[in-house]
Order: C-alpha cells, then sequence, then structure tokens
C-alpha cells in the first residue's frame, strides 16, 4: 500500500514549514487540508502559504473554487484522491498538511464525510442550533417532517421527539449535500485507503496563544483589510460561508465603521484561539498521535 503522510493540528502550530521540510527529505509535495484555502483571492486571512515559504515545494488544493462557488467536503475527498494519485504516479510522495481534521478523514478513511459530533466546521453548530430553535417554535414534529423529505432512510432510525438527533441530521445534510443515513453506513464499512503516517503538531497552549496573536497581527499588517475591501468591491457578500471565515467577517466590521482596528484585531485573535483550541482538542481525541513535533 502506498505510503501517505499527513502533518495535522492547530492554525499557527507551524504546519507548513514542518510539510516543506518533510517534503525535501522524501522527494514529497503537499497537499492542503484546509476548508479555507481553497478560496481564490482569499490569501492574507487563510494563511494561504506564500511562494518562499513553499521553498519550491509543489502544493495542491490550493486556489481551487472562487469565494462564490460551493465547496464540500466530497468535492475536497474527490480532488485530493486525484492529486494523491498523480503524486503516486510520478514517483513522489504525497503529504497531507493542514488543520481540517474532517477533510484530512475523508481522505484517509475513503469517506465523503466526517463525524460531526466533534466537528470543527464552523456553520454546523450555527445550524443545529437554528434547527433547534425551530423545533421550539413550531415543534419536533415540524422538524422531524423536514427530515423525512431530507433523509428518509435515517429518519426510519431516530424518534421523533429526539430533537437533537433529528437537527443534527438536517445541519451535516444542509451542510455537506449528502445524507446522514449514507455517512452512517460508509463509517462503519470504511477503511483506511493508505499507509498512512500521522504526524500532529503540538505545543504548550501559551505558547501556541502567542504565535496566534502574532500572526493576526502579521496579517492586518501584510493588508488584511485591503484584502477583504477588494473583495468587497469584487461584488462578494459578506453573508457568503468564504466570508464568514475567521478574520474576513471581522475585518467587514471594521471597514463598514462599526469597530476600531484594535478592537477587531482582539476579536480575530480570539476567535482563532477558540479554534486553534477546538482543533487542538480534535485531534486529539479522533486521531492517532504522531511523533512529529514542530513548536519553533
Amino acid at each position: 500500500m502506498n505510503k501517505l503522510y499527513v502533518i495535522a493540528g492547530p492554525t499557527a502550530s507551524g504546519k507548513t514549514a514542518a510539510a516543506v521540510r518533510l517534503a525535501k527529505e522524501i522527494n514529497g509535495e503537499v497537499i492542503s487540508a484546509d476548508s479555507m484555502q481553497v478560496y481564490k483571492h482569499m490569501d492574507i486571512g487563510t494563511a494561504k502559504p506564500t511562494q518562499a515559504e513553499m521553498d519550491g515545494v509543489p502544493h495542491h488544493l490550493l486556489d481551487v473554487v472562487l469565494p462564490d462557488q460551493p465547496f464540500s467536503v466530497a468535492k475536497y475527498a474527490q480532488l485530493t484522491d486525484m492529486a494523491i494519485q498523480d503524486i503516486f504516479r510520478r514517483g513522489k510522495t504525497p503529504i497531507l498538511a493542514g488543520g481540517t481534521g474532517f477533510y484530512i478523514r475523508a481522505v484517509v478513511n475513503g469517506t465523503e464525510f466526517e463525524d460531526f459530533n466533534n466537528c470543527q466546521h464552523e456553520n454546523d453548530n450555527l445550524l443545529r442550533e437554528e434547527y433547534v430553535k425551530l423545533a421550539l417554535d413550531q415543534g419536533a414534529d415540524f422538524l422531524y417532517k423536514k427530515l423525512q423529505l431530507a433523509d428518509p432512510e435515517y429518519a426510519k432510525t431516530v424518534h421523533p421527539n429526539n430533537i437533537k438527533k433529528v437537527a443534527r441530521a438536517l445541519s451535516f445534510c444542509e451542510t455537506t449535500g449528502g445524507l446522514f443515513s449514507a455517512h452512517n453506513a460508509s463509517q462503519k464499512q470504511s477503511a483506511a485507503k493508505y499507509d498512512t503516517v500521522y504526524n500532529i503538531i503540538s505545543m504548550p497552549r501559551e505558547e501556541l496563544y502567542n504565535r496566534i496573536n502574532a500572526r493576526v497581527i502579521a496579517m492586518w499588517d501584510a493588508g488584511l483589510p485591503t484584502e477583504v475591501s477588494n473583495l468587497l468591491s469584487q461584488g462578494y457578500s459578506p453573508q457568503l460561508t468564504s466570508m464568514q471565515g475567521i478574520g474576513y467577517k471581522e475585518t467587514v466590521r471594521f471597514i463598514n465603521g462599526e469597530q476600531t482596528k484594535e478592537e477587531t484585531i482582539a476579536q480575530i485573535q480570539q476567535a482563532t484561539r477558540n479554534y486553534a483550541k477546538r482543533q487542538d482538542t480534535w485531534f486529539r481525541h479522533q486521531m492517532i498521535m504522531g511523533s512529529y513535533d514542530e513548536t519553533n
């Protein structure tokens, strides 16, 4: 079985540098596993690696779609599998590097979707809350009927009054474009497609938070407000999924005069730290811990 290397971990932990160094050691190429770096014209706020940071190592799955185009984990898995096979055919080794855990699991396990119990997908929790509120307003049966239409197979397995499960399934269907019943079936049958070597980066939380705070300031100084202004001037709505990413939604408020530069930077830092904490927890619980630590 062909070997696939995975370098994962929370944001700002040094995954790009680690992946590039490893690629040079093993004649590898890097495949991004970042749900925001797939968007074109969104470079600074997504911490997309620069040409200098790539240091001559080919990178894949960057700049895949425009900010207003839909993109799912299923599409990511499909494109990544194609990239992996192409890298193998050329006699090189693929390195999957990034912080979007359910993207990584979708590729490694050969399934289209990830278990959303501990998923860090930002929109999923919001959708669940909306569906729960809908059930409280309209009744549990009203929500259950929506599930019967969206995923009749899964609806057969859950009680109409189990609002939590119904909301989870509906949010999964809307977020991924797939069926929760199919997801459950594939998880039961899934097996590793590759001989995978996991390398999970970890470091003391205080050090990680300091790196995050410094990175946000560096992003701002590098022109994050200009990047967001350009996106808005091109007609990209602040309500798009891509524009709701950390760093972008806060900067939109700054551009609109709703808050100061200092307030905006502090909000981005806090949101990024919260996200990094969720990532760290997810990787510790969901993935095999590796030995390739990067703390510099």
